[in-house]
């Protein structure tokens, strides 16, 4: 089952969606601003996406340069700060089965169907 990790209020994950939709294949809608991920879960997607922690991170998003920025993280601490703060991943995050990708452009999800 393919699942979408989706912000509705961002453009480049509604654009994931509808590409989603158009695929005419299950797949399950995860409002990870509303359903927050577990540690577990966002450290399944990061290696599923086989990138560091601080790769899924939007580095340009205000609470990222406030409080982040120029600091010497572990991947543990980064991976906390997206836990505390679900604004700074990444999205959309398209999973299927054992392989993800960061869906930007949307054309990226063909690599994992």
């Amino acid at each position: 089952m393919i699942t979408i990790y989706h912000n509705p209020r961002c453009t480049k994950s509604r654009e994931g969606l509808c590409e989603i939709e158009n695929l005419n294949q299950p797949f399950e809608i995860r409002k990870y601003l509303d359903e927050p991920f577990t540690k577990v879960e966002l450290e399944e997607v990061i290696k599923k996406l086989n990138i560091s922690p601080i790769e899924l991170v939007r580095t340009k998003e205000s609470i990222w340069i406030e409080n982040f920025k120029g600091k010497q993280l572990s991947d543990a601490q980064i991976i906390q700060a997206m836990l505390e703060n679900p604004k700074l991943i990444e999205r959309p995050i398209i999973v299927n089965g054992n392989k993800a990708i960061i869906a930007r452009p949307k054309e990226k999800i063909n690599e994992i169907l």
